[in-house]
Formats: C-alpha cells, sequence, structure tokens
C-alpha cells in the first residue's frame, strides 16, 4: 500500500514538473556579427567548432527531444544560456579587442584542460567530443589569430 502511493506520488509529481518549463530560444543571428564573419577561421576548424561548441556559445542550439523533459531540459537549457552568456559565436562582432583576445586564449585553455566541451555533453553527443588533433587545431588557430 505504502509502495503504491510513494509510486502514485512520484508519477504525479515526474508530471507537474513538466509545468515548469524555461525558455528554449535561438534569438536571431546577424551573419555579419558571427565569428565566422569577424575572423578568419580555417575551413578545416569549421567543422569542429560546429560540432563541439556551436550548441552552447551560438544562436543556432540544435535542442534536442530531451531538452524540453524535467528535469533535464532544466540542466541542458541552463549550460546554454551560460555558454551563450560566457562566448557567443553569434555575437562575436560586438565583442572588443580585449574581450576578443581573452576569448581565444579562453577557448585554447579550456579546450587543452579538457574542460569543453561538457563532460555531460559528450556522454550523450558522442560526435563533440575533440581529439588531441582538434585540441591543437583549434589552440593553433587562436594562437594565430590572437597576435
Amino acid at each position: 500500500m505504502i509502495l503504491g502511493r510513494l509510486l502514485l506520488g512520484f508519477v504525479l509529481l515526474a508530471i507537474a514538473i513538466q509545468l515548469i518549463r524555461p525558455a528554449r530560444t535561438n534569438p536571431p543571428e546577424n551573419p555579419a556579427k558571427t565569428i565566422y564573419a569577424s575572423l578568419k577561421v580555417d575551413p578545416a576548424l569549421m567543422p569542429i567548432l560546429e560540432r563541439s561548441c556551436k550548441d552552447c556559445h551560438s544562436n543556432r542550439t540544435v535542442w534536442p527531444w530531451y531538452s524540453g523533459v524535467a528535469p533535464a531540459s532544466w540542466m541542458v537549457i541552463h549550460h546554454v544560456n551560460e555558454g551563450r552568456e560566457k562566448m557567443n559565436f553569434s555575437e562575436w562582432g560586438g565583442y572588443d579587442a580585449d574581450q576578443t583576445q581573452a576569448f581565444l586564449g579562453r577557448m585554447c585553455r579550456e579546450v587543452s584542460q579538457d574542460h569543453m566541451p561538457l563532460s555531460s555533453y559528450t556522454l550523450i553527443h558522442r560526435n563533440a567530443f575533440l581529439s588531441d588533433a582538434d585540441r591543437q587545431a583549434i589552440c593553433n588557430w587562436t594562437q594565430r589569430v590572437a597576435h
């Protein structure tokens, strides 16, 4: 009897939390302000940035099905919003020279230390995993364009 009530309570809670729905947004992107318009991005680097960075660091997030199911949706939306706030490829043209230099340095540091992409992201998005060659390509590029 108690187990049945606990199960019913859990099911009702799981349904109720679906009502808490943070916004999944993709703000408009001005192509003239993107990182690709602002910096010379090596053609070989573009696919790496697209598969491993853009979902959290641009306004072109591809929202997976689980981003609409609480509580996973809360974590995914939080990570995307935080990623865009920290550095946004779609808003790159709005950054000043100091910010650009800082972001380029941080990009290399974060991927070199295996902090990005987040392990929670690569766990599900296996194609986003960065190889040593990918990390080196990012760092070589950031160092080249930073000077």
